[in-house]
């Protein structure tokens, strides 16, 4: 058993905040899907929405992880914009 533990850094957007100048409402911005793959294979599949806070602090607790692993993390949200990153474990 590994603990992952991560900081994506992401705006996090409800809709429901007014930009303090304008006083408009400022738009959904969310991560919605985030993956994990551990050596090529999916391990986790996560839907967040948008009341998860800014710069989201996750943490999974994933089984049968091996010295040499590689995981993959994969997040994708609401306006079409990803981020990527990969590790080994030591």
């Amino acid at each position: 058993m590994a603990e992952l533990k991560m900081l994506v850094f992401h705006p996090m957007e409800s809709g429901l905040r007014k930009d303090a100048v304008t006083k408009e409402l400022i738009p959904r911005h969310f991560i919605d899907i985030l993956t994990i793959e551990q050596n090529g294979l999916p391990v986790l599949e996560a839907h967040l929405s948008r009341s998860v806070s800014r710069n989201p602090f996750l943490h999974f607790k994933i089984p049968n992880v091996k010295k040499g692993d590689k995981f993959k993390i994969d997040w994708h949200d609401n306006f079409g914009e990803n981020g990527t990153i990969e590790t080994e474990v030591p």
